[in-house]
């Protein structure tokens, strides 16, 4: 997809060039010999506000046959001590969405234009790789397709006098991390009854197979034998058996300083015999946006293949009413040999995950992350751009953050203090644990519990409740499904690969 290229004229043939504009006063060389050959004109546009060099902003002209290209995009990069990493792949996303809208299917960028401050031409290269791949999503769906087909840049020519290898590579890294992330965003986006449990396992395993990764995938008969009550109790009211879905890469010669991912994988959550409100249940087919984030970053880990150890677990089920379902009341034992007592069959995800991180440290995991849509409570908190997290290891939970921020994907921490642990152990009377100690620090407490099965490995807790998908289509996707989580992961894993 991508072409580097040293000598550039503005007399090369194309359907577009591209250049970036600051908001400032004084312009680029590149502009300026433009202006030269427009005879003025794009100053004139410039002053006139016709083409702005404000953060974002999107401006087109054509050239009339003055240049071999057809049209010249200006991106705004708005002001010079305010231009950042994720500023710049937003703006290249609204760039790519209004190509893809004029139905052009090459362009031509002139990469050293976008290079400022901090942001180096490595930089530039990079977002701009996240941005073809992210901003050229798209979820159709199931709707009759129309007479006339979309059309998607096939083709991106940069020019600069950076090293060709490096240009080139850091463009694929980033196209990739764009790409682990649609994969994600598609999982999210498909209908419940397209995208059980056991169609979860069958992608899992395609992916296994494509990049060479071991798999397992522990059927209802296996999960009884191991003691995985609590991932069994969430699927007694299915008629679709349960999945424990296990992909390993093995990226060290030696099976240590293991890095697992855990994500939750409720394929459709009605809440149980606590059942959730018509309009709550509407969307639920979203529950397993941690499987699907753990999937995206273990299909970035196959292509880019760090050293590093990394398991991905995802327990797979749906939470169903029959009459076999479990219910408020009941007493289960988790594979950890812990009992739980179960006061809301709503509180399921945590159900399921237990399970999976034992069946983790099973594996030799020495670090966990699990990414979950756990609770309503987490939105409620803190909205819906920023992931709540929580961690019994605070050097871990750096790495996580140093990760997410490199990505763009916002974290905050959550207190994890002895009073909440003490609730979800003491709230029943009867059993360990309480799978639901009440509605005051909801998230908290969701976490707490997960917490009880991470024991002593390092462990950090990621709530995407409320980031998983988002309602308005911007700037680097559609509405629908973010893939939140899938880059964070992936950095994470290379990042502990270079340590």
């Amino acid at each position: 997809m991508l072409k580097v290229i040293e000598n550039f004229s503005l007399n090369d043939k194309g359907e577009a060039f591209v250049i970036g504009l600051f908001d400032e006063h004084k312009q680029n060389d590149l502009f300026q010999q433009l202006d030269e050959i427009f005879e003025g004109e794009l100053g004139e546009l410039l002053r006139d506000g016709e083409i702005k060099g404000k953060e974002k902003a999107i401006s087109k002209i054509h050239t009339l046959g003055k240049i071999g290209f057809k049209k010249i995009y200006f991106v705004g990069l708005g002001k010079q001590d305010q231009y950042k990493f994720s500023r710049l792949r937003e703006a290249f996303g609204r760039l790519v969405k209004q190509v893809k809208k004029d139905r052009l299917t090459e362009l031509t960028i002139a990469l050293d234009t976008f290079v400022c401050g901090d942001i180096t031409t490595i930089d530039a290269t990079h977002a701009l790789g996240e941005a073809v791949s992210l901003a050229g999503y798209s979820f159709s769906g199931f709707k009759k397709k129309p007479n006339i087909p979309d059309k998607d840049i096939e083709t991106v020519i940069v020019y600069t006098t950076e090293e060709k290898r490096e240009i080139q590579a850091a463009f694929t890294v980033g196209y990739i991390y764009g790409k682990g992330t649609n994969t994600a965003r598609h999982l999210v986006n498909m209908p419940p009854n397209l995208m059980k449990a056991s169609d979860l396992a069958e992608f899992a395993v395609d992916l296994a197979e494509k990049y060479n990764l071991s798999y397992e995938v522990l059927e209802k008969e296996d999960m009884e034998k191991l003691g995985m009550g609590a991932l069994l109790a969430v699927n007694k009211g299915s008629a679709e058996p349960p999945k424990m879905i296990v992909l390993k890469y093995e990226g060290d010669e030696k099976w240590e300083n293991v890095l697992a991912f855990v994500g939750k994988g409720i394929t459709y959550d009605t809440g149980g015999y606590s059942l959730k409100p018509r309009e709550s249940m509407v969307g639920m087919k979203t529950d397993m946006a941690g499987a699907a984030a753990v999937l995206g970053a273990m299909e970035i880990i196959g292509e880019l293949k760090p050293n590093v150890n990394v398991i991905a677990v995802i327990p797979a089920t749906d939470n169903m009413i029959s009459s076999t379902a479990y219910k408020p009341d009941e007493v289960i034992t988790s594979m950890s040999g812990k009992t739980i007592e179960v006061f809301n069959t709503d509180a399921e995800g945590r159900l399921a995950l237990c399970d999976a991180i034992t069946y983790a440290k099973f594996y030799g995991a020495n670090y966990i992350v699990d990414v979950a849509t756990l609770t309503g409570g987490v939105i409620v908190a803190l909205g819906d751009q920023v992931t709540g997290a929580m961690t019994n290891n605070e050097q871990f939970f750096q790495k996580v953050l140093e990760s997410s921020n490199e990505t763009g994907e916002l974290i905050w921490q959550l207190p994890y203090f002895d009073l909440y642990k003490e609730k979800v152990r003491n709230h029943s009377k009867i059993a360990d644990l309480s799978n639901s100690p009440g509605r005051e620090a909801h998230a908290i407490m969701a976490g707490a519990f997960l917490g009880e099965f991470a024991e002593e490995t390092p462990w950090v807790h990621l709530d995407i409740a409320g980031t998983a998908t988002t309602k308005e289509e911007h700037d680097l996707g559609p509405a629908g499904a973010t893939g939140v989580m899938v880059r964070t992961l992936a950095t994470l894993a290379e990042r502990m690969a270079e340590q």
